[in-house]
Order: C-alpha cells, then structure tokens, then sequence
C-alpha cells in the first residue's frame, strides 16, 4: 500500500465522520426536544450501519442502529423513550369501561 492511497484513505473517512456530525446537527436541529439532541449519543459506523450509543458499550447503553445517520438516531430516540417509561406503562393499558351517562331533571317550582 504506498502512502497516497494511505491518505486517501484517511481522507475518506473524515470526509464521512465531517458528513455524519453535519446529519446529527440537522437531526437534532429539527428535533430539539428529542432524546438525541438532548444527550448528544456518540455515532459510530460498522458494518454499512450506523450506531448511536449513549453508555459504555453496547450491552449496557442505549443503542439505536440503521443504515443512515438519520434513521440511527430514530432508532435511538424510540429505544430511549421506551426505556423512561415504567414497566407498567410500556404495554398498553386496557381500556376503561365507559361511565354510564345520566341525566337528572328537575322541575322548577311554579310561581
């Protein structure tokens, strides 16, 4: 391998962490309230896919993975909501019996 492919290389690779940091700031720019934009996940790029991770590593964070930058931090914001959630609330509630809805009339005194 001689050096211009080495640094062409390098090159490469910066040009698409430059890339995927501009997407994070757009995502998050749209979305200023999410959980991304709020805890700022690091990004990283395995396999043709992109992780967000916010913790240690993968066993012990909060992942989100897709094959864009955007639909990692998607995936990321949903994991993340899920897990604030008590456990009693993550499955749906059941649905509450509708109250029976009466009416009671009054007659007015005659004067």
């Amino acid at each position: 391998m001689n050096k211009s492919c080495h640094t062409a290389r390098r090159r490469y690779v910066g040009d698409d962490a430059t890339a995927a940091v501009e997407q994070m700031m757009d995502y998050c720019a749209a979305r200023p309230g999410s959980p991304s934009a709020v805890r700022r996940p690091q990004l990283f790029f395995r396999s043709e896919l992109w992780i967000a991770l916010l913790g240690p590593n993968l066993e012990e964070g909060i992942v989100g993975i897709g094959p864009t930058v955007a639909a990692a931090l998607r995936a990321f914001d949903a994991r993340y909501l899920t897990l604030l959630r008590p456990p009693n609330e993550r499955m749906s509630p059941p649905m509450k019996p509708r109250q029976p809805f009466t009416v009671r009339l009054r007659r007015l005194p005659e004067c």
